[in-house]
């Protein structure tokens, strides 16, 4: 709103008026808010909750081998990220452009959707919260309102680049005038670094654009599932989920960044998505309003974000990245998300085969993996084989666990961004 209130007195030559025009500043601003707001609003929200008692009552405090207990911190702290993130969006971006508006929408769609599960948790005492098979058809239809946006929405579109070559050799890489639809999207390490939907579907024969949409529009849909999830599953330490997805954001700054810019994308080798430069408005408060909730959730922990935050930035991240074409980079970028996610559905599938054949195993001391490393030898089943039984050696402390996480973040978060040189 602050944007066209300051380019309306712009017209009047109203000094300063003008900075409001340039992405760096509103992005600034955006962050600086967005971590201010999430540190004074948090400590209200904290305060209320143990006021109102809505603390954490499901966890076993017998699980913790440093015998930590966290009975009586509140959840539902996503609510704080939530606020702390739409506020300065909505004060400094441009509410007209069709990914900020999208990116808005998947905020509000996922935190009310894990504000139910949270909801049921806690004040309906159901420790299984919202039904499994709601929160998948709420992300499902997430998904499908992305993917159906950027199919039917004018304003969805990209440049193509185009390579001039010299002596078969590329001297400079220029984009075409004209924007179009587009099913394409950036793909690693190959030199041709764009893979089109259409052309995979091309045995659909003269139906391989539309063909191409659908495959697109499915893709999104496992996305928001799989990176949503991804992020619900790694939320289990104090810190962990805030930390990780905070690096992810500012990398996903970065990639928004340079797809919105003529030259950058030009430099690179990457298609021009023009109107993408709002976005990084937006990855600045996501990043501002994890560092601010942060103080909060370091160890040991004042609030847990709960449902509420780890579903919504789960799904931020997974949207952001197919409106800037590099979902496919995704597995990379979110390798710990992925890895989180694999460890379980390794950990469920092993134990079943085991049940078959009446015998108790499990690949993993505990799951998701992080837990996998704050195992006491006393605390496991004598009667069950481990895959890993002596992995890793002794009993890592929660901070320990958290802190490494983030540096594995870290690299693959610079990994990803290299990939866009490396080819």
């Amino acid at each position: 709103m602050l944007y066209y209130f300051f380019r309306f007195l712009d017209q009047f030559g109203i000094p300063g008026s003008g900075m409001w025009n340039y992405i760096s500043f509103r992005s600034l601003l955006a962050l600086i808010f967005a971590l201010a707001i999430s540190a004074w609003f948090g400590g209200h929200f904290i305060r209320f909750m143990k006021r109102r008692n809505i603390t954490e009552t499901q966890r076993d405090p017998k699980i913790d081998p440093y015998g930590v207990n966290k009975l009586g911190v509140p959840s539902m702290g996503g609510i704080i990220i939530i606020v702390s993130m739409l506020v300065p969006i909505l004060l400094f971006g441009r509410l007209r452009n069709i990914y900020l508006i999208l990116m808005i929408v998947t905020t509000v769609w996922l935190g009310i959707l894990g504000f139910a599960d949270d909801y049921i948790k806690n004040f309906k005492k159901r420790k299984d919260g919202l039904n499994a098979k709601v929160k998948l058809v709420g992300q499902l239809g997430l998904g499908l309102i992305v993917g159906l946006t950027l199919f039917l929405s004018p304003d969805a579109v990209i440049r193509e680049n185009v390579e001039i070559q010299h002596n078969n050799q590329v001297t400079q890489v220029v984009h075409k005038s004209d924007p179009v639809k587009s099913t394409k999207t950036t793909i690693p390490f190959f030199k041709a670094n764009n893979l089109d939907y259409a052309e995979i579907m091309a045995f659909c024969g003269k139906y391989k654009n539309a063909a191409g949409w659908i495959l697109f529009v499915l893709i999104t849909v496992l996305v928001v599932m799989s990176v949503s999830n991804g992020a619900n599953l790694n939320d289990g330490m104090d810190g962990m989920a805030a930390g990780n997805s905070a690096i992810i954001g500012l990398a996903l700054l970065v990639l928004c960044y340079v797809s919105s810019h003529i030259e950058f994308a030009g430099y690179l080798n990457i298609m021009y998505i023009p109107g993408t430069q709002e976005l990084v408005v937006f990855c600045s408060a996501f990043v501002g309003a994890l560092i601010g909730f942060l103080w909060y959730n370091a160890y040991p922990a004042q609030i847990f974000m709960g449902d509420t935050g780890s579903l919504t930035i789960g799904g931020i991240i997974g949207v952001l990245a197919v409106i800037i074409h590099k979902e496919l980079l995704l597995p990379l970028l979110c390798g710990i998300f992925f890895v989180e996610s694999l460890s379980v559905i390794l950990q469920v599938e092993y134990f079943k085969i085991g049940k078959k054949r009446g015998v108790k195993q499990r690949v993993f001391k505990r799951t998701p993996i992080h837990d996998n490393f704050r195992v006491l030898p006393s605390q496991l089943d004598p009667e069950c084989k481990y895959v890993f039984r002596n992995w890793p050696r002794g009993c890592w402390h929660e901070s320990k666990v958290t802190t490494r996480f983030w540096i594995v973040t870290i690299i693959l978060a610079a990994a990803t961004i290299i990939t866009l040189k490396i080819r």
